[in-house]
């Protein structure tokens, strides 16, 4: 298997899955500066959308881990 085969597989392996697991994870830091910002200037509008975002955050994640789940031992890397 070619080295550029196996980086095209890298997204659907487990290490990439854990990799965007990660990435997804992070965005939850800006989401929560969000929240804590409209928190204290009061603004409602600005809260809706951080709880909107942190919804798609949540929705991500367990995208991902049931992708995770589901490459089980089928790993392309390791094929």
């Amino acid at each position: 298997m070619s080295a550029l085969t196996k980086a095209k597989g890298f997204k659907k392996s487990k290490s990439g899955t854990y990799m965007s697991m990660a990435a997804t994870a992070f965005g939850a830091i800006g989401v929560a500066k969000q929240i804590k910002k409209a928190r204290v200037e009061n603004d409602t509008l600005r809260l809706i959308d951080a709880v909107v975002t942190a919804a798609g955050v949540v929705t991500g994640l367990a995208i991902l881990y049931r992708e995770l789940k589901r490459l089980g031992d089928d790993d392309v890397l390791l094929g």
